[in-house]
């Protein structure tokens, strides 16, 4: 790598010289109408002390106060959530509530993604959405509560030594086109708490400004895009819509349906934005490959008067470990979702976990069908993973 990384500051305004592809889609995509998406509103909202020394920190709290959410300012950085001992009315209140704290150094350092990206990017941690096979049971410590970080530029910091540096895109083979990828949605969903945060487009026009072969990623299965369209991103962030097929939205409360998020992603493509497909979590219930043609055949149709389209898609299979589960069945003992051992077999991680996935014939049934169908129905599409 030769010489010194330039780090693009957070709203770095640059002189308009010409009006490229992405920008010239983004003043269209504004223009069209939009049916209102999802917007969550937390109970309360809490802020730590340190919260204060920093200007992104302010004003997500200041955003709040002025939706007229309660925001009360903790006398130290330690959350006092004051929870019931009672697990469920715990649960729900945790759901609805937003803390904006400072990210610690432990969790401002970059750790990979793979197969999804080089590097995770941590703007905030838990979701509000009630997903009953939820990704983050398990393997997030104590109540489910969301943390959205106030020192962002302290966290954008990590992110230029990284360049090069990682070894799912940037060494690859197959997806080295994409540069240096920083995956934003690992624990979280950004463009859910985008309209009190501010964080994921403040991350969009540093990606934008950021002059070398990088790629911002991030997934949601929410579709309020409106503050992202007309961003400087150039290119640089590809927005994933979070799918499956209608019939097992029921296991995603809280989020947008699966229409709207299709729309919403094809107003990103409009705007410039490369975009993707995570269809995810992949469910074998009966009569699966109906409910997933019908999908791919409603995003085909979503997308289809957008050309050229940069579409990719992700696929990722239900899964989940014995501690997910047991989390899982606490906070959602009405769920229909099969956990079972019926069709499943053990998986070892390299680090010694254990995962229920589905059994050989299972995923080869998936794969194969999975395959033939994007082929057919959205032939310009690059699958990246199969997991």
């Amino acid at each position: 790598m030769a010489g010194p990384i330039a780090v693009p500051p957070l709203a770095r305004k640059r002189p308009n010289l010409f009006r490229p592809r992405w920008a010239a889609m983004a003043t269209a995509a504004a223009a069209l109408p939009a049916r209102a998406a999802r917007l969550w509103r937390p109970a309360r909202v809490l802020v730590t002390r340190s919260l204060l020394e920093w200007e992104h920190g302010r004003a997500i709290a200041e955003r709040c106060a002025a939706l007229g959410i309660p925001v009360e300012r903790l006398p130290a950085d330690r959350l006092s959530l004051g929870l019931p001992d009672d697990p469920r009315r715990a649960y729900a209140i945790a759901k609805q509530t937003l803390a904006v704290t400072v990210a610690p150094p432990s969790k401002r350092r970059l750790q990979p993604i793979a197969p999804s990206a080089d590097w995770r990017v941590d703007l905030a941690e838990g979701c509000p959405a009630h997903c009953s096979y939820c990704y983050l049971a398990g393997s997030l410590g104590g109540p489910p509560i969301t943390r959205a970080y106030a020192n962002l530029p302290e966290i954008l910091a990590e992110l230029p030594p990284r360049l090069g540096q990682g070894t799912i895109t940037s060494r690859s083979r197959d997806r080295a086109h994409e540069g240096t990828t920083f995956e934003a949605s690992c624990y979280t969903d950004p463009l859910a708490l985008e309209h009190l945060t501010g964080s994921l487009s403040a991350l969009i026009r540093w990606f934008g400004a950021w002059d070398a072969p990088v790629q911002l990623r991030f997934t949601s299965k929410f579709a309020a895009v409106e503050p992202l369209l007309g961003l400087p991103h150039r290119g640089r962030t590809r927005m994933r819509a979070s799918v499956n097929p209608p019939a097992y939205a029921r296991f995603e409360g809280g989020t947008d349906p699966v229409a709207a998020r299709l729309a919403a992603l094809a107003r990103m493509a409009r705007a410039g934005y490369p975009v993707g497909l995570t269809i995810a979590p992949i469910i074998a219930a009966e009569g699966w490959r109906g409910a997933y043609a019908a999908l791919i055949a409603d995003t085909a149709s979503a997308l289809s008067a957008i050309d050229p389209l940069d579409l990719t898609v992700e696929l990722i299979t239900h899964r989940y470990t014995p501690g997910s589960k047991a989390v899982l069945e606490s906070w959602y003992p009405g769920s229909q979702l099969d956990m079972s051992a019926a069709g499943r077999t053990e998986k070892r991680t390299k680090f010694g976990s254990v995962k229920m996935v589905y059994d050989k014939p299972t995923m080869a049934a998936l794969r194969s069908f999975f395959e033939t169908e994007i082929a057919r129905a959205l032939p310009t599409a690059r699958i990246l993973y199969w997991t």
